[in-house]
């Protein structure tokens, strides 16, 4: 939509030679914002009006390796694992962000049962570099997952493997 606005402007004043104030009463715009998109095309192009200028305002600052390093490296002083609230206390962010952070590395404190805090100093790169495989596989890869869980014995199979035949295959198309 605004694309368009912006182009229609262009086109208005070049193919059509309107000045500010005839292309700005046309298409129901202000004649300030008519002049200022024809000056962009001008100065850049059409590369100048396809996106926005950076806005003024705090550049945002969230050092998500180290909230990640501190959800599973640490244990608050207060409880037994992070809430948001506190955590974000710790780093200076509002809770929605630390929330936002957790949600983005698949991160759980709160299930105290599944959740294990490691001790590994480069946990938050190797977690990164996971994550970013399964949120951009690369092209034409299969990604396959294999969890490996300690301390667990696999057990026998309870009943014995059968042998693949052609009998057998039919057998069990008929059943």
């Amino acid at each position: 939509m605004r694309l368009s606005r912006r182009v229609q402007i262009v086109l208005g004043a070049t193919a059509q030679g309107r000045d500010n104030e005839k292309l700005a009463a046309h298409l129901g715009l202000g004649r300030v914002q008519v002049g200022r998109w024809r000056t962009r095309y001008a100065q850049g192009g059409l590369a100048a009006i396809q996106q926005d200028l950076p806005r003024g305002g705090r550049p945002v600052q969230v050092d998500a390796a180290r909230i990640v390093r501190l959800t599973t490296q640490t244990l608050p002083t207060t409880g037994t694992h992070w809430s948001t609230r506190t955590l974000a206390a710790k780093v200076g962010v509002s809770d929605t962000t630390a929330l936002r952070v957790w949600r983005q590395h698949g991160l759980k404190p709160h299930r105290i049962r599944d959740f294990k805090v490691s001790r590994d100093p480069q946990f938050v790169e190797k977690l990164e570099d996971i994550v970013g495989l399964y949120m951009t596989p690369p092209e034409h890869a299969l990604v396959l997952c294999c969890d490996e869980k300690s301390q667990v014995q696999a057990l026998d199979r309870t009943q014995p493997g059968r042998a693949a035949t052609e009998e057998g295959a039919r057998c069990d198309d008929d059943a």
